[in-house]
């Protein structure tokens, strides 16, 4: 299958095809969607790599993250980096933007560099892709999303306890209104949180008033987030935050509107990212190991011999750490 023939099915310019594989130039969405389905229906995967590889194995490993912007994303790979680079390897990295048709061209430019793994840390993914790496005997790690298979190693991360955790701490300290941000949060891994953090302000029933609002993943998107809130008329005394991206623009909203915290208004974020411990006040969060993530995927990827055939997953449950942004909830006038 060659790229004259992609060309062909998409009735395009080979220059054309080219342009969508490499992303290079502006090509229009119609004729990118036709360009990308021709790919898919064809199984064409551009072996760039092919003359150096030719004499031996591919040094290359591949990671596909949702938000390259979040430190937390940005972390892992620093870290993959790193190991890699220790050990004679290099990575390609690729930002999805929470884009699924996006990730799916960017595996395919992965496949076609001939990468000896790839490691896909994001929020959703396509199951027909994991059957094709699986088919295709490519080493994969998937964070938060599929299933250990033969040859995927699986790492996740337990929002269901993290969320309950600071759930129950924001209780403890006698807050009553409590409002939860979020981002996307239809894909699996987000919804799992703000279903949880429902579910939970549930079990205290009526004594407990709680709202959740979405916006985007980054520092504008929790400033936003905060006026949503104030927009309907809600008053809470601590909001919870899907991660500390997004708190950190919660917390200079608030600072704006002149709403101290944790005077008025707890805050709390979730992967302890370094942004967590700089901002004023610094921030409370629950921690998830961006450093051991990152050496996991390394180890997975390049080790010698899989050390077992049965698949293989990893829980991670995050950890509380408190911090000056959450006190006791303000005592009612």
């Amino acid at each position: 299958m060659s790229l004259e023939d992609v060309a062909q099915r998409a009735r395009v310019s080979p220059a054309t095809v080219s342009r969508v594989l490499n992303n290079l130039g502006v090509v229009k969405s119609s004729t990118r969607a036709r360009v990308l389905k021709a790919i898919e229906e064809l199984k064409y995967y551009p072996n760039v790599h092919a003359r150096a590889l030719a004499g031996g194995a591919s040094k290359t490993l591949g990671l596909i993250v949702s938000n390259l912007e979040n430190p937390f994303f940005l972390d892992i790979f620093r870290v993959l980096e790193q190991e890699a680079h220790a050990n004679g390897y290099e990575v390609l990295v690729a930002n999805t933007n929470y884009d699924l048709q996006w990730q799916n061209s960017s595996v395919r430019l992965m496949l076609g560099r001939r990468v000896a793994g790839l490691a896909l840390v994001v929020s959703e993914i396509d199951a027909a892709v994991l059957d094709e790496l699986e088919q295709r005997k490519i080493r994969t790690v998937v964070y938060d999303v599929g299933s250990p298979r033969r040859g995927i190693m699986s790492i996740k991360s337990n929002y269901r306890k993290g969320i309950e955790r600071v759930s129950v701490y924001l209780r403890s300290l006698g807050h009553n209104r409590i409002s939860f941000v979020g981002h996307h949060t239809t894909l699996g891994p987000l919804s799992d949180r703000k279903s949880t953090f429902t579910q939970v302000m549930q079990r205290y029933g009526p004594q407990v008033q709680f709202t959740t609002v979405a916006d985007s993943d980054d520092y504008a998107g929790g400033q936003r987030a905060v006026q949503q809130i104030y927009a309907s008329n809600f008053r809470p005394t601590a909001i919870l935050c899907v991660n500390d991206f997004m708190a950190a623009g919660v917390l200079r909203q608030l600072r704006d509107r002149g709403v101290d915290v944790p005077g008025q208004v707890s805050v709390t974020g979730f992967d302890n990212i370094t942004l967590s411990e700089m901002v004023y006040p610094a921030l409370t969060t629950l921690h998830i190991p961006r450093d051991l993530i990152g050496r996991q995927i390394f180890a997975s990827l390049t080790e010698p011999k899989p050390s077992s055939k049965v698949p293989t997953e990893i829980i991670i449950t995050p950890e509380l750490v408190v911090r000056e942004s959450t006190g006791r909830a303000p005592t009612e006038s």
